[in-house]
């Protein structure tokens, strides 16, 4: 079976590159923008588009596949220098993805993988009261806004044609190679760097970049997969606290975490503006994978602490 990825130079389109080159019977082609096309490994086949954009013919692309993983997007921006964040995300993230799944159906594509974000659900819940994949909606950022808006608008391009649409919605996800608030926490952690986090009671779940690739991957072919939504995460949630231990651990350091109460955290991130930190470090986000293990006979191949070790191991051997 061929596969189209878009997205395969990002962080997990590299990760999907690897299961699908380690499968007998699944070809991967990677679409790359013409500047990207020495970061793809050279043993995958590559075809050049012209970015994801409502005008991007993709005929020479999907002419080689039988099933399309949409990865590539616009990410989600710290600081956005756009005039207008949410135009800028729609234009490649619902207009882009449709334009694509639109000529995808046309030429007989049987099904439509698309990255997704939990976002999309919101952007915290309250303690053990987890978000569930068919839950309404409740973005609340332009990046969210917009991949709202892609899920309905590939929903009904699914209704009209025919075609198999399967929506991912993944939490935070770590790995090697994680970058942003992820590898700071690492770099504080491998300084030995006093942090004020070791009184934290949330609850987060995470996904590791292994389980999320193994769960696309799997939504290539199970029959029960079509036309879902599925979350994902590594089936165990974590307060900060606990997740700052457990680095340390898998880096070979001590944690020295001071437990500072998180209700002053708060207090302190709001006066310095910095609110959206301070719910991603003391807010919880949990989500419910129950429907992704029933429906796909699905359980997370690894471990919480076997990949943090995994990410641990490449910031040493790379990022220090």
């Amino acid at each position: 079976m061929r596969v189209l990825l878009t997205g395969a130079t990002g962080f997990v389109g590299r990760a999907v590159l690897g299961r699908l080159a380690a499968s007998d019977d699944l070809q991967a082609v990677a679409a790359i923008r013409g500047d990207a096309l020495s970061d793809c490994p050279p043993h995958v086949s590559t075809v050049q588009v012209a970015g994801l954009e409502d005008g991007t013919d993709w005929s020479q692309a999907l002419n080689q596949a039988d099933v399309v993983i949409h990865g590539a997007a616009r990410v989600h921006v710290m600081n956005d220098t756009e005039a207008d964040p949410l135009e800028a995300f729609r234009k490649v993230n619902v207009e882009g993805t449709l334009s694509l799944a639109r000529q995808a159906a046309g030429l007989g594509i049987r099904r439509f993988i698309f990255i997704s974000s939990i976002k999309v659900n919101g952007e915290g819940t309250p303690l053990n009261e987890p978000y569930v994949a068919d839950a309404t909606p409740a973005p609340a950022d332009p990046y969210g806004i917009s991949k709202m808006e892609a899920e309905q608008g590939l929903r009904e391009i699914a209704g009209e044609s025919g075609m198999e649409v399967v929506i991912i919605r993944p939490v935070l996800v770590y790995g090697p190679g994680v970058r942003a608030n992820f590898l700071n926490m690492m770099r504080w952690l491998d300084k030995g760097i006093p942090l004020p986090f070791g009184a934290i009671h949330n609850r987060r779940s995470l996904v590791a970049l292994d389980n999320l690739a193994d769960l696309i991957v799997t939504c290539i072919r199970h029959p029960a997969a079509a036309n879902q939504t599925f979350l994902v995460s590594d089936g165990e949630d974590l307060s900060t606290t606990q997740l700052l231990t457990r680095m340390a651990q898998a880096l070979g350091k001590p944690a020295r975490l001071l437990p500072v109460p998180s209700v002053l955290l708060e207090r302190g991130a709001q006066l310095l503006g910095k609110r959206a930190l301070s719910q991603r470090l003391c807010g919880s986000l949990q989500v419910d994978i129950a429907k992704t293990r029933e429906l796909l006979g699905w359980t997370p191949p690894v471990g919480v602490d076997e990949a943090l070790v995994s990410a641990a191991n490449y910031y040493k051997d790379r990022q220090r």
